[in-house]
C-alpha cells in the first residue's frame, strides 16, 4: 500500500475564492422563495420557473449550485429539499430563518470585508465611526427584526437551561436585548419572572412589540446605552447574549462590574457567545466568528472560555461554568457572584 503523502491541489483555494458566488445563490434562492416553493414535494426547473417567475435557465442553474452546496436534493430532473432547508427554509415551516440574510448580508455589515487587508492592517474595522457600534445604529433594528426567527430557539434552550424548575420568582435584565426574544423566553417559561430590557429606544419598540404578545405586563424597558443607564439592582438573573464579542476586554470587564454590582444575592448571569477551544482555530463556527468582529467592530472579540473567566473574575464574580448549547453552534457561560 502506498503511503506517500498525496500531491497538492489548489482546489480549496479555489473553492475558497469563488466562496461569495454560494452566499450570493443562497440570498437569490431564499429572495425567489426557491424553498417554499419546494415544501410540498420534488419539482423540476420548469415548474419551478413558473412559481418563482424566473427562466428555466436561470431556475436549472440556480438549483443545480443548491445541489452542489448541499442544500437541495436531486432526482432525475427532480429536486427536493433537505431536512435542514425543509426546517429553516420553507416559509411554511415553524422553524423559518431565512429572513436572517436581511441582516447577515446586508450592505452595512458586508461592507467592512471589502478590505479586509486594511481591517488586519488596523486590527480593526475600517468602517466609518465605530463600525456597527455607533451609537443608535439602525443597523441594530434590522438585526431586532431579521434575526428573530433564528434566535427563538437558543432562546427557548437558554431559558431551559438556566431556570430548570421554572417556578421561583425571577428578577431578569436583558442588556443589549434587541428582539427581546431571550428574556421574553424566560417569562414564557416562569409565569413568576419579570423581565427588564435594555437596548437604544429605536431597537426597543421591536422588543416591545414581541413581549406584548408574550408576557404583557411583566415586561419593561430601559433606553439607553448599556454603559450608561442605571440597571437598577435586585435582579436574580442577567442576561448577556451575543453583546461581549463586540468590544475588546478593558471594556467587558468595566460593564461586568457594572452588571455585578445590579446583582441581588446569589445573582447569576448567563452569557450566551461563541467561544472558540483554547487553540483559537476550532470548532470551526465560534472559531470563524473573530475575523467577523475584525470586521465589523473596533476591538471585537470571540473570546475563549478562559478569556471569559478571567473577564468575570476581574469584575468581582466567584466562578463561571461553561456548557454547551446544542445543536447550535454557540455556548454559555453561567457566572455566579
Amino acid at each position: 500500500m502506498s503511503n506517500h503523502t498525496p500531491a497538492p491541489t489548489p482546489a480549496l483555494i479555489f473553492d475558497t475564492i469563488n466562496a461569495y458566488q454560494r452566499s450570493a445563490a443562497l440570498k437569490a434562492a431564499i429572495e425567489l422563495d426557491l424553498f417554499s416553493a419546494l415544501g410540498k414535494g420534488r419539482e423540476t426547473a420548469r415548474t419551478l420557473s413558473d412559481k418563482c417567475h424566473t427562466s428555466e435557465r436561470g431556475m436549472r442553474i440556480l438549483c443545480d449550485q443548491m445541489v452542489v452546496i448541499g442544500l437541495l436534493t436531486k432526482e432525475g430532473e427532480r429536486y427536493g429539499l433537505t431536512p435542514d432547508t425543509a426546517m429553516f427554509l420553507d416559509r411554511g415551516s415553524p422553524g423559518y430563518m431565512g429572513t436572517a440574510i436581511d441582516f447577515l448580508l446586508s450592505p452595512m455589515l458586508t461592507e467592512g470585508f471589502k478590505d479586509v487587508a486594511a481591517a488586519v492592517r488596523k486590527g480593526g474595522t475600517v468602517l466609518p465611526e465605530e463600525g456597527t457600534l455607533a451609537p443608535e445604529h439602525p443597523v441594530w433594528v434590522e438585526f431586532a427584526r431579521a434575526m428573530a426567527p433564528m434566535m427563538s430557539f437558543p432562546a427557548k434552550l437558554l431559558a431551559e437551561l438556566v431556570d430548570k424548575e421554572a417556578n421561583q420568582k425571577l428578577k431578569v435584565l436583558d442588556i443589549a436585548a434587541g428582539h427581546g426574544l431571550f428574556g421574553i423566553a424566560f417569562g414564557l417559561r416562569n409565569p413568576k419572572a419579570e423581565i427588564v430590557a435594555v437596548d437604544w429606544p429605536n431597537v426597543l419598540e421591536v422588543a416591545k412589540e414581541n413581549a406584548q404578545k408574550a408576557v404583557g405586563s411583566r415586561y419593561s424597558t430601559i433606553p439607553g446605552s448599556a454603559f450608561a443607564v442605571d440597571y437598577g439592582s435586585g435582579y436574580d438573573l442577567v442576561l448577556l447574549t451575543n453583546f461581549l464579542h463586540h468590544f475588546d476586554v478593558t471594556t467587558c470587564e468595566t460593564l461586568l462590574r457594572k452588571v455585578h454590582a445590579a446583582l441581588a444575592k446569589g445573582g447569576r448571569v448567563a452569557t450566551l457567545e461563541f467561544i472558540p477551544n483554547e487553540d483559537r482555530v476550532s470548532p470551526p463556527g465560534p472559531a470563524a466568528f473573530s475575523l467577523i468582529m475584525l470586521g465589523g467592530t473596533p476591538a471585537g472579540d470571540a473570546y475563549t472560555f478562559s478569556e471569559l473567566e478571567r473577564m468575570f473574575r476581574n469584575a468581582g464574580f466567584s466562578r463561571s461554568e461553561f456548557y454547551p448549547l446544542p445543536p447550535t453552534i454557540q455556548q454559555v457561560v453561567i457566572s455566579y457572584q
